[in-house]
């Protein structure tokens, strides 16, 4: 199951009470006070940890309670602190205060964190109220509360390259011919219901990230179809592969189909069209490809691309162009 946005309730623990006792000891006839402090509540950190890819490990717990500090002692004892509570996440998470409606942190390297509910401290034992004209204080604190808050956990896949275009433009069937990924494919739109990851070897020595984005048609912007869960991941990737249908089962124009989905992007954040763009026509094996190819190349002013998932046609000259614009951009850029 993939989970791509959850909604947690977190709480850090309560501080553990201050003790209040006093000293008797055999021979010690005037002892003074001994409580000692309560420990610090746990708090609870929300933690990018790598080899996870989606948020299925902690959808199934909505609530995450760190432990309460222990109290003080006799003695002058210090009650222990709680241990920190880990709510572990893929890279690509953005952490949400869903009241509030502000991040918290985007989590996009392995082990960055944040506290999202901080523990609270443990209270004074009456030991650390003692003065010098208050030799027997009775005072002691108990321990502070922790934090809470209900906080949205959002990833968005990292991925150096996203496959885009209509649904069932052919999308799967290249990501598992480029790399070992297993998506499913099928003769129906919306087959891929969330993104893909596959890793593109070049060489041996080089690879990068690719990903399937599910399919978008018309309204995405606003929501309709898969709308934002298409959209949302679309902005982590650094080059974008569009590939147009040759033939697309409702007959519709390809030239037009690739200004549906243009158009789409630039309305859900203008940036998302600034990104480097390969165009590809997809199913180059079947008649009247390059006819396609062709009107593209005058509607855009550059080169179109011709590949084929089934028959190999043109996937290394793909390989070779994301490489290129790969190189060209800076490492950093991810959004």
């Amino acid at each position: 199951m993939f989970v791509d946005r959850v909604i947690l309730y977190v709480k850090g623990g309560d501080g553990g009470a201050g003790m209040c006792s006093f000293r008797r000891e055999k021979y010690v006839p005037r002892g003074g006070p001994s409580g000692g402090d309560g420990g610090n509540g746990g708090s609870v950190i929300v933690r990018a940890v790598a080899g996870t890819d989606n948020l299925a490990d902690v959808v199934h717990r909505k609530h995450w309670r760190a432990r309460r500090g222990e109290p003080g002692g006799s003695k002058e004892c210090h009650g222990k602190n709680a241990d920190d509570l880990i709510i572990p996440v893929p890279p690509g998470t953005l952490v949400f205060d869903r009241d509030r409606g502000h991040v918290l942190k985007d989590l996009t390297e392995p082990e960055q964190q944040v506290t999202v509910a901080h523990g609270g401290r443990g209270g004074r034992g009456n030991k650390a109220f003692a003065t010098a004209t208050n030799r027997a204080p009775r005072q002691h604190e108990p321990g502070e509360r922790g934090e809470e808050r209900w906080i949205v956990l959002e990833l968005k896949i990292i991925a150096d390259v996203g496959l885009i275009g209509l649904p069932n433009a052919g999308k799967s069937t290249l990501l598992s011919r480029l790399s070992r990924a297993t998506p499913e494919i099928a003769d129906y739109p919306f087959t891929t219901k969330h993104p893909n990851l596959g890793i593109v070897s070049i060489s041996g020595e080089h690879a990068f990230v690719l990903a399937d984005l599910p399919g978008l048609i018309e309204g995405a912007h606003s929501g309709v179809g898969l709308g934002h869960e298409f959209l949302r991941h679309v902005e982590r990737t650094r080059v974008l592969v569009h590939l147009v249908e040759l033939l697309p089962p409702d007959k519709s124009d390809p030239l037009e189909n690739y200004r549906t989905v243009r158009r789409e992007l630039e309305l859900h954040d203008p940036a998302l069209a600034e990104k480097p763009e390969i165009v590809a026509v997809s199913k180059a094996e079947l008649t009247g490809s390059e006819d396609v190819r062709h009107r593209l190349e005058r509607e855009l002013s550059r080169e179109v691309l011709a590949i084929s998932a089934v028959t190999g046609q043109g996937l290394a000259q793909l390989v070779s162009a994301v490489v290129d614009q790969l190189n060209a951009l800076p490492a950093e850029a991810h959004s």
